[in-house]
């Protein structure tokens, strides 16, 4: 069988994905979020990843992992902190997590917060592991879902989003692909 996935006929448009502002404000974005969770769940809507706009143009999304990594602002200042996770590194962790008192009161004023912060402090943007361009092929993609830890990639053309690649999607069709094999 002699089939070929590609990144623009896996991902799912920008159209698909609910949207919400970048000033929008926590509180906003946990209703938004929890709106399109049911509607998911329903089946009403594909999608319940929040794609964030900023006068027009998409920039980034939020999911509910950005939205707890938003409540601790620390994390902005630590660039190796992922890979010191994904590497398996427990004594780097429980360093930094002391040094930059992280979680030290996440809960304590999340009421403040809801009202404070902005959904552009909470977003995730494309950055060089996160993103494939729609014309990659798609082991690029592979290789990104399994070094980056990211289960959705963003897909880019030139530099606008144009659509996001989730790996349930590409698993869905590598699945559907090997049950197709005449395998005896």
């Amino acid at each position: 069988m002699d089939t070929i996935l590609t990144i623009k006929d896996l991902m799912r448009p920008v159209g698909e994905f609910p949207r919400i502002s970048a000033q929008a404000y926590f509180y906003e974005v946990m209703q938004t979020l929890g709106e399109a969770n049911e509607a998911y769940l329903s089946g009403k809507s594909p999608q319940r990843t929040l794609l964030v706009e900023d006068n027009g143009v998409i920039v980034g999304k939020i999911s509910p992992k950005d939205v707890v990594r938003g409540l601790e602002p620390q994390y902005d200042k630590i660039d190796s902190f992922s890979d010191a996770i994904r590497y398996g590194v427990p004594h780097i962790v429980k360093s930094m997590k002391k040094d930059y008192m992280l979680w030290h009161e996440p809960l304590g004023d999340l009421c403040r917060k809801a009202g404070e912060i902005k959904a552009a402090k909470l977003y995730s943007k494309p950055g060089e592991l996160q993103a494939v361009k729609i014309t990659d092929n798609m082991d690029n993609a592979f290789h990104l879902f399994v070094t980056s830890g990211h289960d959705t990639l963003y897909v880019m053309d030139g530099d606008a989003i144009v659509g996001l690649l989730r790996f349930s999607d590409v698993y869905a069709a590598i699945c559907k692909i090997v049950s197709e094999c005449k395998i005896t």
